[in-house]
Parts: structure tokens; sequence; C-alpha cells
């Protein structure tokens, strides 16, 4: 699963664990993201110490084998880590998929948890680069999943999702315990306060929020980007 930050992605993680035939990988290219950038996230130094920073290996091992010997994996990839210079080829023995959500919103979760994000942090650019990538592997569209339409009727579009996966639905992926989950990432502290508040996916979000105004140009940046996608969510 391919999403920005702040894009319900570690919700839709909690969703796939607790379907009980599913691991999960919190964000497995963030420490060699970090390492290789030196850019300067929230818990950086513990970001790196914890995970592995060569991405060469990450992406050996996100071909396997499966954690716990489960029958399925759910890997939460952010795009903004799929920097230049990182191999992409094991993506072509994935099945991938788009987590998608309005820019606005993004940015106005984003902004609450670190200031002054740029377009490349909120990984929009990103995102529409590797979704051409695996059409150009596949030779089609990949799946595209919208936040907002998991808000506004998760039983409905995880259904579908898992239909287009052609794995079965099940009611467990709607509920979850509160509280910090073993497979989080360690940065969650700082990152997953309201996930960890909650015990399912949350109520649609209603209008778009206000923004201040030196954010505008950067959903303005990012709009389009969201929107090609969006063209192709299920």
């Amino acid at each position: 699963m391919w999403s920005g930050p702040r894009n319900l992605s570690t919700a839709m993680m909690y969703a796939f664990a607790a379907r009980g035939d599913c691991a999960v990988w919190d964000e497995p290219f963030y420490a060699a993201y970090l390492a290789k950038t030196g850019i300067d996230h929230p818990m950086r130094e513990e970001v790196i110490a914890a995970g592995e920073p060569d991405a060469a290996r990450v992406a050996a091992a996100c071909l396997g084998p499966v954690p716990g010997g489960k029958s399925l994996w759910y890997q939460k990839h952010m795009t903004l880590h799929m920097i230049p210079g990182f191999d992409r080829a094991f993506m072509k023995d994935l099945t991938n998929v788009f987590l998608i959500r309005h820019p606005a919103r993004v940015v106005a979760s984003y902004s609450k948890k670190r200031e002054a994000p740029t377009l490349a942090d909120i990984g929009f650019v990103q995102q529409a680069e590797l979704f051409d990538q695996v059409a150009g592997f596949t030779g089609a569209a990949p799946l595209v999943v919208d936040s907002a339409d998991i808000r506004e009727n998760p039983r409905a579009v995880l259904g579908r999702l898992c239909a287009a996966l052609e794995i079965p639905f099940v009611d467990s992926m709607l509920r979850w315990e509160a509280g910090p989950k073993p497979y989080d990432g360690v940065w969650a502290p700082h990152w997953y306060n309201a996930v960890h508040a909650s015990t399912g996916i949350d109520e649609p979000e209603g209008e778009l929020p206000s923004l201040a105004a030196e954010y505008a140009p950067l959903v303005e940046q990012a709009l389009p980007y969201y929107q090609r996608l969006a063209a192709h969510r299920i």
C-alpha cells in the first residue's frame, strides 16, 4: 500500500492486521530514507537505529518470507521514501495499491505534526510517479482507494478492495483495540496519537479544512496529482 503521510495509512494497516491472517510492516524504507537524505524528521536517530538503513536489503525483505507464516502481508509504504537511487524492481513481484487523500486534509494534518511541509514531504508527486511505474510494469492502472470513500463506508470500500485483491473481506477488519500495537514503528509516539485512540475507521470528515494562507500554494501544487489518481479509485 503506497501513500503519503496522514492518509489513513496507519488505520488501514490496523484494519489488515485485525484480519488475523495478515502480517503487517510499518514503513519499511523509513530508516533508509532518513539515512540517505539526511533530512530532519521527528525521532530521526531513533528511526534509523531501529530500522534497516540499506534500501537494497529492505527491498529484498519485502519479497518474503512473510512473517509469522501468515498467508497475506500488508506493507505500509510511504511514497516519499522511494527516493531516486532506490531500486524499485522489487515492486514487480508485489501487488501495489495506492491510498490517496485530498491534499487539503493531508496538509492540515501534517502541519500539526511537522511545521512548514513542502511538496516533497507530502508525497503526491512521488505517488503519481510510482503509480505510472507500476502501470508500466503491469500494463494496467493499479488499484487506487481514497481515504474519504473508506471513511464514508468502510465495509463497502474495504469489501471492494478485498474483492479486487481476490481475498475475502472479514468483519474483523472494521474494529481493533485502542492503544499502541506491537507492529507500530518506533516513531508511533510522535505520529500515531489519534489512531491509538481509535477502535476502527473514523467517521466521514465533512467539509475540507480551512488552512493558513501560506499552505494554499502547496495544496494547489499537490491537487493535480491527487485528481489524476482519484480518477482510478475503486
